[in-house]
C-alpha cells in the first residue's frame, strides 16, 4: 500500500466538499483557471496545504530533468486534483492526471468538472495502480 493512501482516501470527501462550495458560489460556465484559483483559495481557507504548477524532477532511464509540471492542485501532498470546465471529461483528461500522479508519486487523484449543473455529477476518482493494495508500494 502507498504510504499516503489512507490519508489521501480520507481527504477526497472534504476536497469534493470544497469544490461543491466553489461551484455553489460561482456556478457553471466559467474558465477552468477561475475554478482552479477559487478551489485553491477555498482549500487554503479550510486549512489544507496546497500547491500548483511547480518544478518536478522527471527521471528517465537514470537521467533526471527538472521540468515545470502544470498540474492544477495538489492537496496535502497526497491528492492531485485536475480542474475541468468541459462538456465531457475525455479519457485523455484522466490519462494526463494518472501520468501526473505517477510523476509526483501521488496515490489518489480527482477530476472535477465544474461545467456540470451539479458538481458531484462531474467527479471522477483515480487511484495509482497498487496504491490501495497491501504489500509493496
Amino acid at each position: 500500500m502507498h504510504h499516503l493512501f489512507s490519508k489521501a482516501k480520507q481527504l477526497t470527501g472534504p476536497i469534493i466538499g470544497a469544490a461543491v462550495e466553489v461551484h455553489r458560489h460561482l456556478g457553471p460556465g466559467l474558465l477552468e483557471s477561475i475554478y482552479e484559483w477559487a478551489l485553491l483559495r477555498e482549500l487554503e481557507l479550510q486549512g489544507f496545504e496546497t500547491s500548483s504548477q511547480q518544478l518536478v524532477c522527471i527521471e528517465y532511464k537514470g537521467l533526471v530533468r527538472e521540468e515545470p509540471l502544470k498540474y492544477d492542485v495538489l492537496v496535502d501532498g497526497c491528492v492531485l486534483v485536475e480542474v475541468k470546465a468541459v462538456e465531457h471529461v475525455l479519457p485523455v483528461h484522466k490519462a494526463r492526471l494518472m501520468s501526473y500522479m505517477k510523476l509526483l508519486d501521488t496515490p489518489v487523484g480527482l477530476v472535477l468538472n465544474f461545467h456540470e449543473g451539479r458538481l458531484t455529477d462531474g467527479v471522477s476518482r483515480l487511484v495509482l495502480p497498487g496504491a490501495g493494495k497491501f504489500g509493496k508500494s
